[in-house]
């Protein structure tokens, strides 16, 4: 299965998002601030990544611009989570920015958009 990347400062959505995702037999790494997020990339070479907005240190669109910019990482798909519906328009110039979640986000529409990500990442 694939390797998962979960960038979320609240442990709650951590957690629910890697039982979730493990559960589908997907192997996770959680960074809980921006900081580390680089670093770990290069590091645990991810084949999606789950991203929150709102980060300590680092924010989740500055995360994006750092992705988007390094040619060893901007194939990375990317969704986005966050509990502000405006910022989905400042991803919108991501290429690899495959779906944008709002929390409180629905499971099922999780799993479509990791299944959806990670099957455009193999073609």
């Amino acid at each position: 299965m694939a390797k998962i990347m979960i960038v979320d400062d609240d442990p709650e959505i951590s957690n629910l998002l890697q039982i979730t995702m493990e559960s589908l037999g997907h192997t996770i790494k959680i960074c809980d601030n921006g900081r580390e997020v680089m670093d770990s990339l290069k590091e645990f070479k991810p084949d999606l990544m789950i991203l929150d907005v709102m980060l300590p240190g680092v924010d989740g669109y500055s995360i994006a611009t750092s992705i988007s910019q390094d040619e060893s990482l901007s194939k990375i798909p990317i969704i986005v989570l966050s509990a502000l519906e405006p910022s989905r328009s400042l991803f919108v110039k991501f290429n690899q920015v495959v779906a944008f979640l709002t929390k409180p986000f629905n499971t099922d529409d999780l799993f479509e958009a990791v299944k959806n990500a990670l099957e455009k990442k193999d073609l």
